[in-house]
């Protein structure tokens, strides 16, 4: 199997483990991919920022990898994960925390002035 990196990046779909919500979309390129696999703790390419990143690295709201998977084009990753906190930089569980028009309806989980 060869993953299809699409200028140098492929998207992660990240999901809790248990309760398979999707709890926010990221990209890797191969050596975050590479970290990933090696310590079994989710990395990331952020592309805002031009460099590679460990989920947690500042939050400590680490991604521990239960499962990863690949889709049948080899073009997208799914990493089921144990989350620990909240999985996205604004302090929510999940990054899909609010409806089309603005209602939230996640769960906040932790004030993100006090991590970034």
């Amino acid at each position: 199997m060869e993953l299809k990196f699409k200028d140098g990046l492929i998207p992660a779909i990240v999901q809790d483990h248990e309760t398979n919500e999707v709890l926010m979309l990221a990209y890797m390129n191969e050596e975050s991919f590479k970290k990933t696999v090696d310590t079994g703790v989710a990395h990331y390419f952020s592309r805002s920022r031009n460099k590679l990143w460990k989920k947690g690295e500042t939050s400590g709201n680490v991604q521990v990898i239960r499962e990863i998977l690949i889709d049948c084009d080899e073009d997208t990753i799914l990493l089921k994960v144990e989350q620990t906190g909240g999985a996205c930089h604004t302090g929510y569980r999940s990054c899909f925390y609010r409806k089309w028009g603005g209602q939230i309806v996640g769960e906040k989980i932790f004030d993100s002035k006090d991590v970034y």
